[in-house]
């Protein structure tokens, strides 16, 4: 089994601290020794080879992945010309390794995922792993719902005898895929049985990835047959599309193994709750940051002192980039803001 850990994002929720010149798979997020790429590599070594752990990176990004993993070969570097979301990632990665006549099974992972119980995880990897081996079989991992998150997508499961007796009881047949629903929706999912948040974490041949992506979006795949300066440009000109709507949703042979161990998206501020104590008043101080009747508040200070007063259930984030102030309940729109803000300075510039 290989793995690849794709580390193209952008990670626009964390603004300020994450930024376009340094996303949050660079930073020290869910730790404060090592990075979400480092610790994700790290969570794949203890458990496979070093020649079966690869990084896919889109090439603006190469010179930090060097940086902070130096003991990773160039060879073992899937390079993206740019950044074009997760489908076409993944579809690079099928052709880099059908060019290599390999087609072991493939683990597609995200570079900033907090997952503390490696032996579990390696321990459902594997169970996907033979179920992937056979010809078009795509196997993910489930997450089994804690709360009504709004940021997750989710997998609606059937249990099947048939394929039961393929690939054993602990894997389950999808049904449909669920987009990120609204608070309210999210609440009701949570209450059905067989029902789980996406991972983002597929298990797969390159040739199963390429036998989809020729008949889902071939398109795509032709532009994998052309060389240097004109596959460049030709990447650079794919539309940006999740690998969950561009193949995943449409497939018929998917599967997905349930887990309950502990893992999170690290895709927001309040995810940070998650991983580390907040103080008495429930508030999360990172930084010279004093607060007054503050409560349920994230408070990140790079240099400045900050000092609050009587607020509760916010956000604030203060770097050299930039500011952040808002309600928790808003942190979603974050993405949006940003997108919104980057578009004008560019209007600006242009």
């Amino acid at each position: 089994m290989i793995a690849v850990i794709m580390a193209g994002g952008k990670g626009t929720r964390f603004w300020p601290r994450s930024t376009v010149a340094k996303p949050k798979q660079f930073l020290t997020l869910a730790s404060e020794e090592a990075t979400m790429l480092q610790q994700t590599y790290a969570r794949f070594r203890s458990c496979l080879p070093e020649e079966n752990v690869y990084v896919a990176v889109s090439e603006n990004y190469l010179p930090m992945v060097k940086e902070q993993l130096p003991e990773l070969g160039e060879n073992r570097i899937i390079i993206e010309p740019e950044q074009r979301d997760t489908a076409p990632c993944i579809a690079l990665t099928a052709s880099y390794f059908m060019k290599l006549e390999q087609d072991d099974v493939l683990v597609t992972a995200p570079s900033d995922q907090y997952i503390p119980d490696t032996e579990e995880l390696m321990d459902a990897l594997r169970a996907a792993e033979q179920a992937a081996k056979k010809d078009g079989v795509v196997v993910t991992l489930g997450i089994v719902p804690t709360r009504a998150e709004t940021g997750y997508g989710y997998i609606e499961t059937i249990d099947s005898e048939d394929h039961a007796e393929k690939f054993g009881e602990r894997i389950k047949e999808v049904k449909a895929f669920i987009e990120k629903p609204t608070k309210e929706n999210a609440e009701k999912l949570i209450e059905l049985p067989n029902m789980y948040w996406n991972s983002g974490i597929f298990i797969w041949k390159p040739s199963t990835i390429a036998g989809y992506m020729m008949k889902y979006q071939p398109g795509m795949w032709s532009i994998f047959d052309q060389k240097d300066e004109e596959f460049r440009q030709s990447y650079a000109g794919l539309q940006k599309l999740s690998i969950d709507y561009a193949l995943v949703e449409k497939l018929e042979r998917l599967y997905t193994i349930p887990i309950e161990f502990i893992w999170d998206d690290v895709g927001t501020w309040t995810s940070l709750e998650r991983i580390f104590t907040t103080d008495g008043d429930g508030n999360l101080l990172l930084g010279q940051v004093f607060p007054f009747a503050t409560r349920n508040t994230i408070i990140y200070s790079e240099q400045q002192q900050v000092v609050t007063i009587g607020i509760e259930d916010l956000i604030i984030v203060s770097t050299e980039e930039g500011l952040l102030i808002c309600r928790k309940a808003d942190e979603q729109n974050v993405k949006h803001a940003i997108a919104v803000l980057t578009a004008d300075q560019e209007g600006r510039q242009g």
